[in-house]
């Protein structure tokens, strides 16, 4: 006979049978109920990403600039989040398009890249007068969704029809998961925007971890559901003051760990592991922190190199600009330096003689330049370790 003292087995949530014949997942409500078992392991894994978050948010202020950082850090977020989702326009694609905005020569995804730093910026914008809720969740997503692929599967409205998760061309018989149906997403989104803040409940780190997970079973709209909750988690910590500036993005993780993202989110809805995710995440947290402080410590470094490097007045405030634009032309160094072409032909052939930029189109004339050495830093190998077979929302 079961002690009445001891909980019971935890469950995620409950599959309903739908009017249609089709089984639909509801998550229950959070905090996790029994609470989760804050292992002795469990604590420590918390405890080390809590000292990695903090490093990253001091070092950051010792940065000349930490708003180019910052930036740089956005857009890198922006081009993996994206990949994820099966985009395949890189940093560098993203960079050149912003130094010469010209949509004809823009590969066909990039929009989609330039859209989910649109989408950062605005949350960052509205936190400080505004509360992080569905409302601004559904900001959000507008801006994300607001052109191009999805464009059509109502931007910035949870949706009013099942959508489902599985291979390509699968159907809600036979789907991988299948989240709420739509009269009960707003209960479901209630108890999530509840949650959200309860300040007491968990630490931030934890609590982070719980919401984005319950945020992807939700999976509230018909497409973008994984990269706004991904943003979710950033916006999170920086309106909880956990983070001073948004430097916390683990798309670069997740996509290294694919497979075993999708099986740990799986685990909590199939029996209830909600202390495997957490584990997971914290990891997740302390590994990109841990990059992150590396990449700011290089940065500082390469700033001291390059500017002993130079010799021209004009060539040392280039490497500064560069920084911000480490994607440009000789006409957007004329415009960078307020300067004549030909002063700043000179300058780029300076940088380019010690190594600092690289010519990468191989014209004669448009020629685009990197300022490769601090590219390399952000470019790093986010290549997936465990790559699963690819994954859908599918909408009817």
């Amino acid at each position: 006979m079961p002690d009445p003292r001891q909980p019971g087995p935890r469950l995620a949530g409950r599959w309903e049978r739908q009017e249609s014949g089709y089984r639909a997942f509801i998550p229950a409500d959070l905090p996790p109920d029994p609470a989760l078992e804050l292992t002795v392991a469990l604590l420590q894994r918390l405890s080390a990403a809590d000292r990695a978050l903090g490093r990253l948010d001091g070092i950051a202020t010792t940065l000349p600039n930490p708003r180019l950082f910052v930036a740089m850090y956005v857009r890198q977020e922006a081009v993996l989040s994206s990949q994820i989702e099966g985009t395949q326009s890189t940093l560098e694609d993203l960079l050149a398009f912003e130094a010469v905005p010209s949509p004809a020569e823009a590969p066909g995804d990039v929009a989609e890249v330039v859209r989910y730093v649109q989408a950062m910026d605005h949350g960052l914008r509205r936190l400080p007068d505004f509360p992080l809720c569905l409302r601004l969740i559904r900001e959000v997503h507008g801006v994300l969704m607001a052109e191009g692929r999805g464009s059509e599967r109502e931007p910035g409205e949870f949706r009013r029809s099942q959508n489902w998760i599985g291979p390509g061309g699968c159907t809600l018989r036979d789907a991988t998961f299948v989240p709420p149906p739509p009269h009960a997403l707003m209960g479901c989104l209630g108890n999530l925007e509840n949650f959200l803040h309860a300040g007491e409940s968990y630490p931030a780190l934890i609590q982070a971890a719980l919401v984005h997970a319950q945020f992807e079973t939700i999976h509230p709209f018909l497409d973008g559901n994984g990269r706004v909750g991904r943003l979710l988690v950033t916006l999170f910590l920086c309106e909880r003051g956990i983070l001073h500036q948004p430097l916390l993005y683990l798309s670069v993780f997740l996509k290294r760990h694919r497979a075993e993202y999708y099986d740990r989110l799986t685990a909590v809805r199939a029996r209830g592991d909600w202390e495997g995710w957490v584990d997971f995440f914290l990891r997740g947290v302390a590994e990109v922190s841990d990059q992150a402080a590396q990449t700011a410590a290089e940065i500082l470094a390469l700033r001291e190199s390059a500017r002993a490097k130079v010799r021209t007045p004009a060539a040392r405030e280039l490497i500064e600009k560069a920084f911000e634009h480490p994607v440009l032309s000789v006409r957007t160094a004329e415009g960078l330096l307020g300067t004549t072409f030909a002063t700043a032909n000179k300058a780029v052939d300076e940088l380019v003689e010690v190594g600092l930029l690289l010519e990468v189109t191989g014209q004669r004339r448009n020629r685009r330049y990197h300022f490769d050495p601090y590219l390399r830093l952000f470019r790093g190998d986010p290549a997936d370790v465990d790559t699963p077979p690819p994954v859908h929302t599918h909408v009817p």
